[in-house]
C-alpha cells in the first residue's frame, strides 16, 4: 500500500467553486446505461455539472452481469485526456474502471501534468455482481495511484483488498480499514455501509491529516429496500466530484449527495430496466410530481392564484432584493417561530393518524425538523433583536385552521391542510433562491444566509413525499373527504398568502 508523500496533491478547495462545474469522468463504458461513464454523466448532470468522458474500457454487460471486457491501448486514452484538457478547463475528475496497469500509469501521468483541483477515485476492482473488473497484475499500479486522489470511494470488498485485510461485516471494522487507507494515502476515504446487514445505511468521510472537522464524519441513513443498485458506486463518486467542485466542502457535498442517491434508489423501480440488478433513477428529483388528472394536479391548479399573489407581495420582492426592512423580517421570523411550534403538533397528529409506518415516520420526522432545525434557525437570526411579542392575528388564524383539520379525525383532510406549508413554501423558496443566485449571491445581501436555506434538497425531497402522500390519501378517501381536502388545502393556501403579507400590516 502506498504512503502519503509530498508528491500527493494538495487538498481540494474549501470554498464554493463554479455554479456549473466541468467534470471529467475517466471510466469504462456500460452499454446497458446503468454504470460506468453512462451513470457518471447522468450523475454529473443531475448534480448540476457539465459532464465529459474519457473511456478506459469497453464492457459487454447488462443488469445481470459482465460478459467481457475490452481495454483499448493506453496511448489512445492519453490522447483522449490531452484533447479534453488542452481545450477545456476541468473543475473535477472522477476516476472509475481502469482495467490495466498501462491505463493506470497513463492516468497518473496525466493527473501529475494537469493537477485537477478535485480528484475522486472510485477504485473499481470488483463489481456488485462479483465480477472482477481489474486485472490482478494492475493492483500494485492502482495502489500507486491512490495518493493522487483527494477522495477515495471503495466498496467494502475493495477497501479490504486495498489495505490487505479481511472483508469486514461490521461498521466499526469498516471504519478501521478506512482509517488505515486514509493514513496510508493522505486522502479522504468515503467508507460506505451499503453492503452491511441491517436497516441502517451510514456513510462516513475518514481522514487522519486534519482535512475534515473530525477524523470520522458519519452521515447516517436508512437502507432502501430495492434490488436495483447497479451503478451506485459510480453514481456516488461522480456526484461527489460534482458537488465538491460546486460547494468546496466535502462534508456538505456528502450531505447533499446521500439523500439524492437514496431518492434515486427509491425511485429505481419506476424505470423498469432489465431483469436483474437494475439501475438507479438519477433524475428522480427532476421528474414531474404530478400526473394529469391526479388529485395532486387538481390541488396544484387550485394553488396557482395564491402562488401568484405571494410572488406579487412587496415582502417577497423586497426579501429577494435585500431591501426588506429589518423590522418586517424580524416580525415575520418571530411569527414563523410561533407558527412552527403549533405546526409541529399538527404534524405529530398526522403521524398518529397515518395508515402506514412509512408515513408515520415521515410526519414525525417533519415535526422534529420544525422544532430542532427550523426553530433554531429563527432563534439564531433573531438573537437580541427587539420584535413585537405575542401571537399575531394571521398566525392565530393559520394555527387554528390546522388544529381544526387535526381535530376532524380525517387523515386525508389533515394531510391536505398541511401540504401548502410544504408545497407553496418550497416553490416560493426555490424562486427566491434562484433570483439570489442569478444576482451572484451578493455578500452584502442582509438575508443571504436565510435565502441559502431555500436550496435545501432535503426539504425539496420532503415536499415531493408530502405531495405523494396526499395524492395516495385522496385515492383511498370518500368523495365527501376529497371535497373536504380541497377546501382545507385552499384555505391553507390563502393563509400562506396572508402570512407573507402580515409583516406589512402588523410589524
Amino acid at each position: 500500500m502506498p504512503t502519503a508523500t509530498s508528491a500527493t496533491f494538495p487538498a481540494a478547495p474549501t470554498r464554493p467553486g463554479r455554479p456549473v462545474p466541468r467534470v471529467l469522468s475517466i471510466a469504462g463504458s456500460d452499454p446497458s446505461g446503468g454504470a460506468g461513464i453512462q451513470a457518471d454523466l447522468k450523475s454529473i448532470a443531475a448534480l448540476g455539472g457539465y459532464g465529459m468522458a474519457a473511456i478506459t474500457a469497453l464492457t459487454a454487460q447488462n443488469t445481470r452481469g459482465v460478459r467481457s471486457v475490452h481495454v483499448p491501448p493506453a496511448a489512445f486514452l492519453s490522447e483522449q485526456l490531452d484533447a479534453v484538457s488542452d481545450d477545456i478547463g476541468i473543475d473535477a475528475v472522477k476516476i472509475g474502471m481502469l482495467g490495466s496497469a498501462e491505463v493506470i500509469e497513463a492516468v497518473a501521468a496525466w493527473l501529475r501534468k494537469v493537477r485537477p483541483a478535485v480528484v475522486v477515485l472510485d477504485p473499481v476492482m470488483v463489481a456488485t455482481s462479483g465480477d472482477r473488473l481489474l486485472e490482478e497484475s494492475a493492483e500494485a499500479a492502482l495502489r500507486g495511484l491512490l495518493p493522487l486522489a483527494h477522495l477515495i470511494t471503495p466498496n467494502l470488498a475493495e477497501l479490504a483488498m486495498l489495505v490487505g485485510g479481511e472483508l469486514q461485516d461490521t461498521w466499526a471494522g469498516a471504519l478501521e480499514q478506512g482509517r488505515a487507507l486514509a493514513a496510508a494515502t493522505g486522502a479522504i476515504v468515503l467508507v460506505k455501509g451499503g453492503h452491511l446487514d441491517g436497516d441502517e445505511c451510514p456513510d462516513a468521510l475518514v481522514n487522519t491529516t486534519g482535512l475534515l472537522s473530525d477524523e470520522v464524519v458519519v452521515v447516517p441513513g436508512e437502507r432502501v429496500a430495492t434490488r436495483n443498485s447497479h451503478g451506485t458506486g459510480c453514481s456516488l463518486s461522480s456526484a461527489m466530484a460534482t458537488a465538491q467542485a460546486r460547494l468546496g466542502d466535502w462534508e456538505a457535498s456528502l450531505r447533499e449527495v446521500k439523500p439524492w442517491l437514496a431518492g434515486a434508489l427509491e425511485a429505481s423501480g419506476t424505470l423498469e430496466v432489465g431483469t436483474g440488478n437494475g439501475p438507479v433513477h438519477h433524475f428522480h428529483h427532476q421528474q414531474p410530481v404530478l400526473s394529469e388528472g391526479s388529485f395532486a394536479a387538481i390541488l396544484w391548479r387550485e394553488a396557482q392564484q395564491d402562488l401568484d399573489d405571494i410572488h406579487a407581495l412587496d415582502f417577497i420582492r423586497n426579501l429577494a432584493s435585500g431591501s426588506l426592512g429589518e423590522k418586517e423580517f424580524a416580525y415575520y421570523l418571530a411569527q414563523d417561530a410561533i407558527y412552527l411550534n403549533g405546526y409541529s403538533r399538527v404534524l405529530a397528529r398526522a403521524s398518529a393518524l397515518a395508515p402506514t409506518e412509512a408515513e408515520q415516520l415521515f410526519w414525525a420526522a417533519s415535526a422534529r425538523q420544525c422544532l430542532e432545525v427550523e426553530s433554531e434557525l429563527h432563534r439564531s437570526w433573531l438573537g437580541t433583536r427587539t420584535v413585537q411579542p405575542g401571537l399575531g392575528p394571521v398566525t392565530k388564524s393559520y394555527v387554528d385552521h390546522l388544529t381544526a383539520a387535526s381535530a376532524s379525525g380525517s387523515y386525508a383532510v389533515l394531510a391536505a391542510a398541511v401540504l401548502p406549508c410544504f408545497w407553496l413554501y418550497a416553490e416560493v423558496g426555490a424562486a427566491l433562491y434562484a433570483r439570489f443566485v442569478a444576482a451572484g449571491e451578493p455578500s452584502v445581501h442582509p438575508y443571504a444566509d436565510w435565502l441559502r436555506t431555500y436550496a435545501d434538497e432535503d426539504f425539496a425531497a420532503a415536499t415531493r413525499r408530502a405531495i405523494a402522500i396526499v395524492d395516495e390519501a385522496a385515492r383511498l378517501a370518500s368523495a365527501a373527504d376529497r371535497a373536504a381536502m380541497v377546501t382545507a388545502f385552499r384555505q391553507s393556501c390563502r393563509l400562506e398568502v396572508d402570512f407573507f403579507d402580515a409583516p406589512r400590516l402588523y410589524s
